[in-house]
């Protein structure tokens, strides 16, 4: 199962929290030129429609009321009249929000050629590659920069996910050992944790545990979910359950745990206490297709046809795509039910 402990900084954003911000000339948004809370930014931007700072003032104001489509026009006018990393960074992550993706990329080109000292422009294009579907431009952006500077810990970090997503483990685990041993927070250790517990690697429970630790207050959840897959992925589901309970009293509404602790109990065969399980779940996020699909699991191996075709059913439902319940209903239908895999 993958963590979503995926982060991106986009540091630009600070920024917005400044005041003022608005444009007056053709590309004016409907309804601000008339708006009382613009009047002095657009009486500005009549007497000095060459000041980039007047559009940037705007832009982020529209931003912060998430007035997006209204600012994208301020913000490349800003960068048109007065390129900067100031105004590079909330400009891509406007760009970003409204999904013009192919701008972004070559708004990061030139902002990233213009300042090539600036880390997070730099770092930013390497993620607007990886997003475009540009990964081996992405692994060289981090690397040109990982070369520059090596104890950019930011930087491991990026290119252990990217590298992760190019299925390169070994690589990923390196760049995440780098990133955490420059940076000990908890995102670099429990992304590092979660690569070593599909690898049934134990140093999985030491990060967890080191990192469970510095949480006084007890209210971390990921490292125990992390040591639950670690021991499922062992076959020791009944210390993986002790995890999972252990992740669910800190939360009841985990599902995730649910759905891992009901497959702990599947595997185990002990259905009964699975279908209790995958019920919770159904009860936590009644949307989620896999809580339904392991309970026709459950009613299928307890050969109890019409349930287990009944949750098939409601997986698809939820997801088309899911295949393996398309198959299993093809499966039960012509008399050939087998849940044992």
């Amino acid at each position: 199962m993958i963590l979503p402990y995926k982060l991106i900084f986009l540091p630009g954003l600070a920024l917005l929290l400044t005041a003022c911000g608005n444009a007056p000339d053709t590309s004016l948004p409907p309804g601000v030129e008339t708006n009382p809370a613009f009047a002095s930014l657009n009486d500005s931007i009549k007497r000095y429609p060459d000041d980039a700072n007047l559009y940037l003032r705007r832009a982020k104001r529209l931003t912060l009321a998430n007035a997006h489509e209204m600012a994208y026009p301020d913000f490349k006018k800003a960068w048109s009249l007065k390129p900067s990393g100031e105004t590079a960074l909330p400009y891509a992550a406007n760009l970003q929000i409204l999904g013009k993706n192919a701008e972004r990329l070559n708004l990061l080109k030139a902002g990233s050629s213009k300042f090539p000292a600036n880390p997070q422009l730099q770092r930013l294009l390497g993620d607007a590659y990886a997003g475009s579907g540009k990964l081996g431009l992405a692994l060289k952006q981090y690397q040109d920069m990982l070369n520059r500077n090596p104890a950019d810990f930011e930087t491991w970090y990026e290119q252990a996910i990217l590298q992760e997503q190019m299925k390169d483990t070994a690589a990923a685990i390196l760049s995440l050992q780098k990133a955490y041993g420059l940076q000990g927070v908890a995102t670099y250790g429990l992304e590092l944790a979660h690569l070593y517990a599909e690898q049934k690697n134990a140093k999985a429970l030491e990060i967890c545990n080191q990192i469970l630790k510095q949480d006084s207050a007890s209210t971390l959840i990921d490292p125990l979910f992390i040591k639950g897959i670690y021991f499922s992925n062992l076959k020791q589901y009944q210390k993986a359950i002790v995890q999972f309970d252990s992740c669910i009293q800190r939360d009841w509404k985990t599902t995730d745990a649910y759905l891992e602790k009901g497959i702990a109990w599947y595997r185990l065969q002990n259905y009964k206490a699975a279908i209790n399980t995958f019920n919770m779940a159904t009860t936590v996020s009644n949307t989620d297709p896999d809580a339904y699909y392991w309970l026709g699991r459950c009613y299928e191996a307890t050969r109890n046809k019409a349930e287990a075709i009944s949750n098939y059913q409601k997986t698809l439902s939820l997801d088309k795509g899911f295949t393996d319940a398309k198959d299993a209903i093809e499966r039960l239908q012509s008399g050939f039910g087998d849940a044992s895999h």
